[in-house]
């Protein structure tokens, strides 16, 4: 019987995942597993130490590593992967939306069809490069083939990803901006990634080129890619996280007609639940059989 506590509160998605797996729902004090998930400030503030593995609730984990919470005394496990599908579609949304830049079309209140935009264009015989290209980038890469683009990955080992006609390791990722026509930004943050896009990464892309961001704002230099888009300089941007964020009223990027932004919500509400709940089963099931486990948090590397 291996015994894991849910918390705060009972969420039935995830209750039925655990009994499902083999684990039974029992009290914090005794449990060897605590499945949270809500965010860092309701978090207990002392785990006893019978607790030997605890699953949090997102992907991204910086605000749990920043605030010293996550300890060496047990294993931790974040959500990466469990989203990733949705997050993908969202991003293939975004990228073929800016290509087609289809925010012009939907304020069009006239047929401007006879009017050739050579910035128009279309994803069939594109490279993109899916910069950290983990659960998301695997899940987005049959997107990019159906429409017709190859795929340039770039990973922290450099191992080659299926599907993709190249790969490149982490330390060379100043190789993909000329490489790319356009650029998917779907990395960790961590102090090694923080403005990876910057101006000069910017000033290597094509005046067609569009970069999407579904990872974390910090991973872009915001006043560079402002000055990039204002110029022209590249094709837009797509943005579903930003920095600052929230995104203040008032600020450029609302206004630029080649920048495209959405709240956040690359992974809706509505199926975190029933999508976290699968992740949480697998892992639960792993645990109980004395397997390795999902999505092990390195501090170290800030994921």
């Amino acid at each position: 019987m291996t015994r894991i506590h849910l918390g705060p509160d009972d969420n039935t998605d995830l209750a039925s995942a655990i009994a499902a797996a083999g684990g039974v729902l029992g009290p914090l004090d005794d449990a060897e597993a605590l499945v949270w998930s809500a965010g860092p400030d309701s978090f207990p503030t002392h785990l006893p130490d019978s607790v030997r593995w605890v699953q949090l609730p997102s992907a991204g984990v910086e605000s749990w590593i920043e605030r010293g919470m996550i300890d060496e005394r047990r294993q931790w496990t974040s959500a990466a992967g469990a989203y990733a599908r949705t997050v993908a579609s969202h991003t293939i949304m975004l990228l073929l939306a800016g290509v087609r830049h289809l925010p012009e079309h939907l304020d069009a209140t006239s047929w401007r069809k006879d009017e050739f935009d050579p910035r128009v264009g279309t994803l069939q015989g594109s490279t993109v490069a899916i910069v950290g290209c983990g659960g998301i980038g695997r899940s987005l890469i049959p997107f990019l083939h159906a429409a017709g683009a190859d795929v340039l990955a770039v990973t922290r080992s450099g191992i080659p990803v299926d599907g993709a006609i190249d790969t490149l390791p982490a330390d060379r990722t100043g190789e993909a901006w000329a490489r790319a026509d356009h650029v998917v930004i779907a990395a960790p943050a961590t102090s090694a990634t923080s403005h990876l896009v910057d101006a000069a990464a910017l000033a290597q892309l094509g005046p067609q080129s569009w970069v999407i961001n579904v990872a974390r704002g910090s991973l872009i230099d915001t006043n560079a890619l402002v000055e990039a888009l204002r110029d022209n300089a590249i094709g837009g941007a797509a943005l579903d996280v930003t920095d600052p964020e929230p995104l203040p009223d008032g600020h450029p990027l609302w206004t630029l007609p080649n920048a495209i932004i959405t709240p956040h919500i690359a992974n809706p509400a509505s199926g975190m639940s029933t999508a976290l709940a699968a992740h949480v089963g697998a892992n639960v099931r792993r645990f109980v059989d004395g397997e390795a486990l999902k999505a092990t948090i390195d501090v170290t590397r800030g994921y």
